[in-house]
């Protein structure tokens, strides 16, 4: 090659000089791909271990290597190996499975890969030998082997086996087997022409089925590594049965005693014999042998499948007091076995006649609380055989409430041993039973009914002792609560019941005016529609009454719950105004940001959650202009009054309860803004209030007169002022400046007039129409408490005292402060 290259460089021009960078670069390329270095690794080492210094082998400097390019040859898109560029150290990239990679069973498996460094170009061949470790275990092909040999097989017999395989090489591939311990077998290794290892089952005692029908053993194949590793493999070996055993008896003679005049085809003795073999070798037939005579065959039959010997005819102990036979039973095998039993049967004399029992007397039906130790009736016994056979013996049902007793020979008087209860068994079978004492003993029966009449015994009884009844109020008269339903276990007029309530007074009203109840099945009714506000529950007692002589009775307690229904609408106390009517305020446009405006109250006579009042917007002229709290109903200014703000604002406010479905109710609030501020009083005793009212014709003035000049406004004022000027109370406090003004019928001036009880709603309702002015102030230093005051409308300042007034007093639970 290289003189190929010496050849072409004398071509003149421009290609001689590309030929000739050519030659320079293989000739560099073959220079440094002389040699070969080889190295040796184990199979499965972790990723990263070193393999090789390739700087040191190389003789090359690991700080230039770092700024040359290398790079290492991929080998079937696998990186198996890489190079350390900073140490020039050979690394594992991957761990190699040396069965994987060569994928044959070689003596050596080499990594050949080419290691190429530039600048200048370099050219090194590596070769790695892959070594093998003892990384697999050996295994059989199949995990069970199934022989099947017959007991007559002889010892020494030879049976292959499936061998094993290993996939590592070398002393790390199979190098034995080993059988489980086994007195009847053995194995026999073998060595095939490749060098795998095999074994044969060597049989090595003759085997017997019926001892053992089979052998389950263990093959263990062991490779020659270190450690050693192993594989096992399940032998199964069945045992063929031959012919080798007769049946057997499982007695070799019998002595069966039979009663004459046994029934023709009862059994006499079931005969039993055995054949350890199996299959058609065990199946054996039964026969009578020569030495069985003709009368003994035609008075017993057998049954030649199963070995039943029956009586065939009528036996007769005058006649044959003993018969003698032999049976022999034979196997189906192909060289028939057989075995032979004798039979002695003695026919014994029988004791043919019954015993007979009779009834002298009987009394039924009898009362259930019959005494103990009371007769019942009178039976005599007896039998006509003679000695054993003639005694009788008397008995009935050990679990009957009963017994008997002798009263003379043989006769028995039947009596109650045990107290009687028609409610648990209502009649009684009663059976008498006679035996004798003969051999076998022959018994007759007589049965007899006895019926128990019922007596009232027995207090009705309800399923539960008390019940609770829940009832919705603004139930429909006549609704059904509940039935109550008793029960009594006797029978008849004992049986039937009548229910009625007891007699109890609430508030001098009956029970029997709110509630029925019906006598015959205890159906509950209301006789009334019930109001939770009014009644919330009632307790009272239902007695039933059985109409036996005498009468039995018990009684339930039962606790009748109403239930509230939201069916009360929330009533709007405050502000006051009379039905569908607008209530109107006047509020001065200077008010401040927070001011209360006006605070509505609510209250809703229901209980719990349909009681309680939530307050919201649901029209309002300016949206960013008031507040509502939904809790205490207070309306605020949200920001001060501007001049763009209209005069009038329009609230409407919906209070709504809790319930469901929710109840509401509406006011409508139209507020109108004034330029001055109208004073108000913050009392601390009881006082009345007056207030300016302005007409429109006088509002219409101040704005024209305003228009004209700022004096004649000034002068209008004063004179307003002075007409309207009242005497104050001796200790004023400071007008206020978000006072609010109203045209109602009645004025309200604490925002928090009427507390939650229905009471002070009604008070204030009666005390308005009256024409009374209606004020709740705070009591000096109680703030537990409140003055509610009741003034007439007409009433003016000057004649207005504190005796004037009509004062009511109530504790409240929340404090209260005028605005």
């Amino acid at each position: 090659m290289r003189h190929i290259l010496t050849m072409e460089v004398h071509i003149s021009g421009e290609p001689r000089r590309r030929y000739v960078a050519v030659f320079l670069l293989l000739s560099a390329v073959l220079n440094t791909a002389s040699a070969v270095t080889h190295y040796s690794i184990p199979e499965e080492i972790e990723e990263g271990s070193v393999v090789a210094n390739l700087a040191a082998d190389l003789g090359l400097d690991a700080k230039i290597m770092a700024r040359r390019k290398i790079r290492l040859d991929v080998i079937a898109n696998k990186r198996y190996l890489e190079i350390n560029k900073d140490t020039g150290e050979l690394l594992i990239a991957e761990k190699i499975d040396r069965e994987y990679l060569c994928n044959v069973k070689t003596s050596s498996c080499f990594l050949k890969m080419d290691v190429t460094i530039e600048n200048p170009i370099r050219l090194f061949n590596i070769e790695v030998e892959i070594m093998d470790i003892n990384d697999n275990s050996p295994q059989f092909r199949r995990d069970t082997m199934h022989l099947d040999i017959s007991e007559s097989t002889a010892a020494g017999e030879r049976f292959s086996l499936t061998n094993a395989v290993d996939p590592d090489f070398g002393a790390n591939s199979i190098n034995t087997y080993h059988l489980s311990e086994s007195e009847h077998f053995s194995i026999e290794i073998q060595t095939g022409r490749d060098g795998s290892k095999f074994a044969d089952l060597i049989l090595k005692k003759v085997l017997n089925r019926e001892e053992q029908a089979v052998h389950n053993l263990i093959l263990t194949a062991v490779d020659g590594g270190v450690p050693t590793r192993s594989g096992t493999a399940n032998i199964i070996v069945r045992v063929i049965d031959t012919n080798d055993n007769a049946p057997q008896f499982d007695k070799e003679s019998y002595n069966i005693n039979v009663m004459e005049n046994s029934p023709i085809g009862s059994l006499v003795v079931k005969l039993n014999a055995t054949d350890l073999d199996e299959g058609t070798n065990s199946e054996i037939v039964y026969s009578y042998s020569l030495y069985t005579s003709d009368k003994t065959q035609q008075t017993f039959s057998l049954n030649t499948k199963n070995g039943e010997i029956r009586v065939k005819e009528m036996i007769n102990y005058e006649d044959f007091r003993i018969y003698d036979m032999e049976v022999i039973a034979t196997d189906k095998g192909p060289n028939s076995l057989t075995g032979q039993s004798k039979l002695t049967i003695l026919v014994t004399d029988m004791n043919d006649n019954h015993p007979e029992i009779s009834i002298k007397s009987f009394q039924s039906p009898v009362k259930e609380d019959i005494p103990v130790d009371s007769v019942i009736a009178v039976v005599s016994v007896s039998d006509k055989d003679s000695g054993d056979n003639g005694i009788v013996d008397i008995r009935i049902a050990d679990t009957l409430p009963f017994a008997l007793r002798e009263s003379s020979d043989n006769y028995y008087e039947l009596v109650v041993s045990q107290p009687l209860d028609r409610e648990k068994v209502p009649e009684y079978e009663i059976t008498f039973t006679v035996t004798d004492r003969g051999s076998p003993p022959l018994s007759d029966n007589e049965t007899m009914t006895l019926e128990l009449l019922d007596v009232n015994d027995n207090v009705p009884q309800f399923p539960q002792s008390f019940y609770t009844i829940p009832v919705m109020e603004n139930n429909a008269p006549g609704a059904l609560l509940s039935s109550l339903t008793a029960f009594d276990p006797d029978l008849h007029e004992n049986q039937y019941l009548v229910y009625f309530i007891i007699e109890k007074e609430i508030v001098n009203t009956s029970m029997s005016m709110l509630f029925s109840i019906n006598p015959e099945n205890g159906n509950l009714y209301a006789l009334k529609t019930f109001d939770y506000e009014i009644e919330k529950e009632f307790l009272f007692h239902i007695e039933a009454r059985d109409s036996g002589v005498p009468p039995l009775s018990s009684n339930v307690t039962v606790h009748i719950i109403i239930v509230d229904q939201n069916d009360n609408t929330p009533v709007i106390v405050s502000p006051w105004r009379a039905h569908g009517s607008v209530v109107e305020e006047k509020i001065p446009r200077s008010t401040d940001k927070g001011s209360l405006v006006s605070k509505v109250i609510a209250i809703d006579t229901d209980s719990v959650q349909n009681s309680r009042i939530t307050y919201q917007f649901l029209q309002v002229t300016d949206a960013t202009l008031f507040s509502l709290d939904q809790y205490n109903g207070e309306i605020r200014t949200m920001r001060m009054f501007s001049y763009r703000d209209p005069r009038h604002q329009r609230l409407v406010v919906i209070a709504k309860d809790n319930g469901d479905p929710a109840l509401s109710a509406t006011v409508t609030i139209k507020l109108s803004t004034v330029e001055t501020a109208v004073k108000a009083y913050s009392d601390m005793t009881e006082v009345p209030l007056e207030y300016d009212i302005f007409s429109d014709l006088n509002l219409y003035l101040v704005i024209g007169l305003g228009s004209v000049s700022f004096l004649l406004l000034i002068t209008i004022l004063v004179t307003c002022v002075l007409k309207c000027q009242k005497p104050m109370p001796s200790k004023a406090a400071p007008p206020c400046r978000n006072s609010v003004i109203s045209e109602r019928n009645s004025t309200i001036a604490d925002s928090t007039l009427v507390s939650n009880d229905a009471y002070w709603y009604s008070l204030f309702l009666a005390e308005t129409r009256k024409g009374k002015l209606v004020v709740r102030q705070p009591v000096p230093k109680a703030g537990s408490r409140y003055i509610v005051s009741s003034l007439p409308r007409s009433t003016g300042l000057t004649e207005t005292s504190d005796s004037a007034a009509s004062t009511l007093q109530g504790s409240t639970t929340t404090g209260s402060s005028s605005s």
